[in-house]
């Protein structure tokens, strides 16, 4: 069952297009919505254009038109550095993001390098750790050598730091496996119902990622083709052959 529906989306993505290349749109007029507390999943093939809308969202390729809103806000090619501090949105990179070489306690001390306040530091890597026992557990164990689940909660853990309004996951289960995969969705559903973290996520593994959605789009060449409760799309006969594995 989905969040009721707010008067104000959290984002709001409008008729957005966007690419890297002048005259080459990669997105072309895409519409997505997100709502506090929602889970919300965006699923198609490679090249889709999928990664290019987190990326639109945060400012890291320029928008040629439409809007991005965040809580009512326009945050259209927002710098990159301000995304977090100045809208509130966090991002799980797909490829591993930790510091090898540094502890958990020191990876997580990162997601507020901003921040001078320590006591507030603090406070929230033991909120994080609170969630995250294993990382507690690991807090002075050098990053490099947890298991790509451990790294991948870790990256989680860290996105919550500076108190986000949305975190933004993109293939949250790429290069792990199955039963590790089936864990990491089970954290961000648990996050959901425990302080109503919303997410915007990216995901290969279609079935997992509308399994722990409210809401889903499909993507193919640029546009939105699908998009409604993740159950609806999960029975679609057009969405469950062409990305479920299933006639």
């Amino acid at each position: 069952m989905s969040p009721a529906a707010s008067p104000e989306p959290l984002l709001n993505v409008r008729s957005v297009v966007a690419g890297y290349v002048p005259g080459h749109d990669i997105i072309r007029g895409i519409d997505l919505e997100v709502r506090p507390g929602e889970i919300v999943c965006v699923i198609g093939p490679n090249g889709a254009g999928k990664s290019t809308v987190f990326k639109a969202v945060y400012g890291l390729v320029p928008v040629r038109s439409g809007q991005v809103l965040c809580d009512g806000a326009d945050i259209t090619n927002i710098n990159p550095s301000e995304a977090l501090a100045t809208a509130g949105i966090a991002i799980v990179p797909q490829l591993r993001s930790s510091f090898a070489q540094m502890t958990v306690y020191e990876n997580l001390e990162l997601g507020m390098y901003r921040c001078t306040d320590k006591a507030r530091v603090r406070a929230r890597i033991e909120f994080v750790c609170d969630l995250f026992p294993t990382l507690a557990a690991r807090a002075r164990q050098a990053a490099g050598t947890m298991s790509g689940g451990e790294q991948r909660m870790l990256e989680i853990g860290r996105s919550l730091m500076w108190e986000p309004r949305l975190v933004l996951m993109d293939e949250p289960s790429a290069g792990l496996s199955p039963i590790v995969t089936a864990e990491v969705f089970d954290t961000v559903r648990g996050l959901n119902r425990q302080i109503s973290l919303t997410v915007l996520m990216i995901e290969q593994n279609a079935r997992q990622g509308l399994e722990t959605s409210h809401r889903g789009y499909v993507m193919e060449q640029g546009h939105i083709t699908h998009h409604g409760p993740a159950a609806d799309l999960l029975a679609d006969p057009e969405v469950r052959q062409a990305f479920l594995g299933a006639r």
